[in-house]
């Protein structure tokens, strides 16, 4: 394994488009980001090819993908002399050896044919040994590893999700779940957010994150529930964050009020109110009720205080028992004098 490892070490250093040649289907529930999908089959052929191999045996299989993909080479090879051209006029260093990075599934037939072809056209391949599997393997061992995390926490509304965007903006070391998931976390948090991505997909988008930081050093993240939405965090990063140093963030209950209505009086009130009744069980049918005619009538305020309540609930039940923890108070304070508060608080 160590062998395979040192293969996606050499492969990623190569200049070049990354291009990932398996089904659609395949590259939604999970690709190594930042890589192109131009499938060499679409979902249904794969389906095909796989049931003859299964049945008939490799050499039928092999056959009947020649004659899929005799049908759609030109469409192939267009797409990426295109992306190949993009990355010629578009590179930060022109005078740099381009190579197309190819990869399948195991770094087999797929990635070998293409890497083959392309070969005629006298162009720089390479492909990854092992592919997306070990790539995988890479992620999933990514998060066993020792982190030097910084959790920030606080209630419903104390800018956490903005103290730790100045963090990064301060190029301080930061991993943002919440928009690598694309939900806020609550009955809420898919407003105004683009589709979630696969379970799969997001653990590939933490661990590149992961890769491009120096562990030792202090890695902030801000508190979450084990899900995200639909995501969740892998479970070895999420069981370093329940050990790790906490700081609670501490705002009056009007900066929270204030924070909320900003984030959230700007949606429909259909999508609001949809929100609402997911949780109307939990918020008991007054609740509920001064929830709804508020979004009604605009009274945002109002809104905003008939959830806080079961939220700082829930806050204080997730709480017990943790223990490591800083608190600091912001109440009135602007962001960017948070954000040096919190710096200085911990380093």
């Amino acid at each position: 394994m160590y062998f395979k490892r040192k293969e996606l070490e050499k492969f990623r250093s190569f200049d070049g488009p990354l291009i990932d040649v398996r089904s659609p289907s395949e590259y939604y529930k999970g690709h190594i980001p930042n890589s192109i999908n131009i499938p060499l089959f679409d979902n249904e052929e794969r389906s095909i090819i796989g049931t003859i191999y299964k049945n008939v045996g490799r050499e039928k299989a092999v056959i009947e993908g020649l004659k899929f993909f005799e049908k759609k080479m030109e469409w192939f090879l267009d797409n990426l002399f295109n992306i190949i051209d993009s990355n010629k006029i578009n590179g930060e260093n022109n005078n740099k050896e381009l190579f197309i990075r190819i990869y399948c599934s195991r770094g087999g037939m797929r990635s070998q044919s293409i890497s083959w072809l392309l070969e005629k056209f006298k162009l720089n391949i390479v492909t990854l040994n092992g592919g997306y599997k070990i790539y995988r393997k890479w992620v999933l061992d990514s998060f066993s590893k020792k982190l030097n995390i910084v959790v920030i926490c606080g209630k419903t509304g104390t800018g956490k999700t903005k103290l730790l965007s100045l963090l990064e903006k301060y190029k301080y070391q930061t991993i943002d779940l919440e928009g690598f998931a694309c939900h806020r976390g609550s009955t809420f948090g898919g407003l105004g957010m683009k589709k979630q991505p696969s379970n799969e997909q997001f653990e590939n988008i933490i661990a590149e994150k992961l890769n491009s930081f120096k562990c030792s050093n202090n890695i902030f993240v801000e508190a979450e529930s084990a899900n995200i939405g639909k995501c969740k965090i892998p479970h070895e990063f999420f069981n370093q964050m329940k050990i790790s140093r906490r700081i609670e963030i501490i705002r009056s209950e009007s900066n929270r009020l204030e924070e909320l209505i900003d984030t959230y009086s700007v949606f429909k009130k259909e999508d609001l109110k949809e929100s609402v009744l997911r949780i109307k069980k939990r918020l008991g049918p007054q609740r509920t009720k001064i929830a709804l005619e508020s979004i009604n009538n605009e009274k945002w305020e109002l809104v905003c205080r008939s959830v806080l309540d079961y939220y700082d609930k829930c806050y204080e039940y997730e709480k017990v028992g943790k223990r490591n923890i800083n608190f600091l108070d912001l109440t009135d304070k602007n962001y960017d004098e948070g954000i040096l508060e919190l710096i200085n608080n911990v380093l």
